[in-house]
């Protein structure tokens, strides 16, 4: 049988054993110093690509803590009653520049709308009013021939009118030729029914009593035979 002791170990005396020790150790030594320059370079050469990454991890990390402190500085400001002041400042000075804007259009349009009314007034001729007297028979006849371009003065009316009739529009002549030939003189200016159908004007009244209907057919009457009323001075 064979012994598990190496052979030739056992007749080793201690110090022949304790320089083999320390030969072992001296090469694990040297193993170990010549392996520890690899690792280090290796460590080294990993460090910057680590702290690299941590940078850029570390940076991202502040920017993602800087913007809710950004916003909440926006926020705060926005907040505070200064700036809420102003904003409100800002919103009524702009809606009061509105309603300023508005009301000038509209003052332009109301001043606008009442410079062509005023215009529009101007260009349109007014019917005068007469009065119903003598005196406004006769100026209102006289609107009437200048209309129609029949001759006459206020003068010439007034006074022919006074010796027919006295001014009495109802006046009728029962006592002379044309009375007597059933025809009797009649109105202001006593004009027989004949004559006042001939010389009537358009757009007076068809009533011989009429005084301003009378007026203008005498006195178109007498424009075609003495050349105007002013040239009649007796019965014509």
């Amino acid at each position: 049988m064979f012994s598990s002791r190496t052979p030739g170990l056992s007749r080793l005396n201690k110090t022949q054993k304790a320089s083999m020790v320390g030969v072992a150790a001296a090469g694990v030594a040297a193993v170990t110093f010549s392996l520890v320059p690899t690792t280090a370079v290796a460590a080294e050469s990993q460090a910057p690509v680590q702290s690299r990454a941590t940078s850029t991890v570390s940076t991202s990390a502040t920017d993602n803590a800087k913007t809710p402190a950004v916003s909440a500085i926006i926020a705060k400001q926005f907040s505070s009653p200064d700036t809420a002041a102003k904003i409100q400042s800002v919103v009524q000075k702009t809606a009061s520049e509105k309603t300023k804007a508005e009301e000038a259009v509209a003052k332009a349009k109301a001043d606008a709308k009442k410079r062509a009314d005023e215009a529009a007034n101007r260009s349109t001729v007014r019917k005068p009013v007469y009065k119903n007297n003598l005196d406004g028979w006769i100026r209102e006849s006289l609107d009437i021939m200048k209309k129609h371009k029949i001759p006459g003065s206020y003068e010439g009316l007034h006074r022919n009118i006074i010796r027919e009739s006295s001014g009495n529009p109802k006046a009728i002549n029962l006592w002379d030729i044309n009375a007597r030939n059933g025809i009797p003189s009649k109105g202001l200016l006593q004009v027989i029914p004949p004559t006042f159908k001939a010389y009537h004007v358009k757009g007076t009244p068809f009533d011989i009593y009429d005084p301003v209907a009378n007026i203008v057919a005498a006195a178109n009457y007498a424009a075609d035979r003495y050349g105007s009323m002013d040239n009649v001075n007796s019965a014509y």
